[in-house]
């Protein structure tokens, strides 16, 4: 009964929203479990709150030039999506990568909302960001080129308003620029990035907040029927911040973490990534800005393999952490052929919808990025809360905090998602859970 509104609903969203797959999709993956939510619940049905939960509050597109060390003036496109700020100031990373486009964007500042939500805390959903590609940039070209960025946007952020974050591309290096210049510019020091540094006002804890958040999440799962993540083989893609920090956490847990990748492809080292190995490879991305396959020279047990994804390699846990779409139903149904029982998305919608349904079907446990990655704008929200106190907590408290969010997190995903038969829609359930908040606040201030 449900299949012809949710087709209507996604044809008017499309009419608007052409050329924008990314989008369509994450709309897609929400519009599935909440419309029947909707039309169940006299509370919501018939007041459009999702068609405008889908329209951007606001849309900046914007020129950003710069000169590279050569004296070249070189052009780059800047945007921030400010999606919905019912709940609070929008809250959402910035990330500069050459893939950034509007759609990317939207997709990623819809997930936002939802995510931001499940936090419980004030956040509303907001993203942005820049094609530039930072690597191989100078220190000094990326300092120009974030200064020249910040030269717009600082027009339309601000503690109260909008808070930006990091995200690819963007680290505490390119915070510090992007933070030092919307200081000049106001004249004022306030808590209006995260992310950065604990010199100016940054958060313990912060940059290993979204690996930590997942590997949690994954132990709330096991916990619930059980079991725990001690002895698990994992699977990891990515090598930078998540990923990183995914690796550390479930390490300290006692699983085995064996995989990690870059766009070049993937190492997969049978006797796991430990400390030391993790240590090396930190040092590798962080600073030297290396290429993951020279782990194996450092490493030679391990294997390297070009231009391949890591999800063939057997494992009982495989987590996502790259970026969107980077596993596809073939390596879905490989995962389930090798044993792998549960799929954590470290990254945003990295899992396509094809890829899901296959997992669903196979009643596998899956934690989608809108939950189970939500620790790192948790922890924003927690820097944020420190900047309007003037004053740090320590590691521990934030880690308490971090801990006591990501179990609220999976606690609301088990109420609104535990079918008939015991299985856990834990996609269904943060969707649902991350829209009653978002759509109370709207319901209360009207149409505005």
């Amino acid at each position: 009964m449900m299949k012809p509104i949710i087709k209507k609903f996604m044809d008017e969203v499309n009419e608007r929203n052409q050329h924008e797959p990314e989008f369509m999709q994450a709309v897609q993956e929400v519009a599935d479990s909440l419309i029947p939510f909707i039309a169940n619940n006299e509370k919501y049905y018939g007041k459009n709150i999702l068609l405008r939960m889908v329209e951007p509050e606001r849309v900046l597109i914007f020129r950003v030039p710069w000169i590279n060390d050569e004296g070249e003036i070189m052009v780059n496109r800047g945007y921030r999506i400010e999606m919905n700020s019912a709940i609070g100031p929008y809250k959402g990373g910035l990330r500069f990568h050459p893939s950034v486009n509007l759609s990317i964007l939207k997709f990623l500042a819809f997930e936002q909302v939802f995510k931001n939500s499940l936090t419980t805390l004030p956040m509303g959903g907001g993203k942005g960001g820049s094609d530039f590609d930072p690597k191989g940039k100078s220190d000094v070209e990326i300092m120009r080129f974030c200064q020249s960025f910040m030269g717009e946007l600082f027009r339309h952020i601000g503690p109260n308003t909008d808070v930006p974050a990091g995200d690819i591309g963007v680290g505490e290096r390119e915070i510090g620029y992007l933070f030092g210049m919307y200081k000049k510019l106001r004249n004022e020091f306030t808590g209006v990035l995260t992310g950065k540094g604990m010199a100016y006002g940054g958060s313990l804890i912060r940059p290993e907040a979204t690996g930590y958040g997942c590997v949690y999440f994954a132990q709330n799962m096991l916990e619930y029927r059980g079991d725990s993540i001690k002895g698990k083989t994992v699977t990891v893609s990515g090598s930078g911040n998540v990923s990183q920090y995914t690796c550390e956490k479930a390490t300290q847990l006692g699983a085995k973490v064996v995989t990690l990748s870059d766009s070049s492809g993937y190492i997969y080292d049978e006797e796991g990534i430990d400390a030391d190995k993790l240590a090396f490879v930190m040092e590798l991305k962080n600073i030297k800005r290396g290429r993951i396959d020279e782990y194996v020279k450092k490493y030679p047990k391990a294997s390297f393999f070009k231009d391949e994804n890591p999800w063939k390699v057997k494992c009982d846990i495989a987590i996502p952490c790259a970026t969107q779409n980077e596993v596809h139903s073939p390596d879905a149904k490989i995962l389930i052929k090798n044993g792998c029982f549960m799929v954590i998305e470290g990254a945003n919608m990295p899992s396509t919808i094809e890829a899901i349904e296959i997992y669903q079907a196979n009643k596998i446990l899956f934690a989608p990025g809108k939950a189970s990655n939500a620790g790192g704008v948790a922890t924003s929200g927690l820097e944020m809360s420190q900047n309007s106190l003037r004053m740090n907590w320590i590691s521990e408290k934030v880690d308490r905090r971090l801990k006591a969010i990501m179990e609220n997190i999976h606690e609301a995903c088990i109420k609104y998602g535990t079918q008939e038969d015991g299985y856990i829609d834990y996609m269904k359930g943060a969707n649902i859970a991350g829209f009653v908040k978002v759509a109370d606040a709207m319901l209360a201030q009207g149409v505005v």
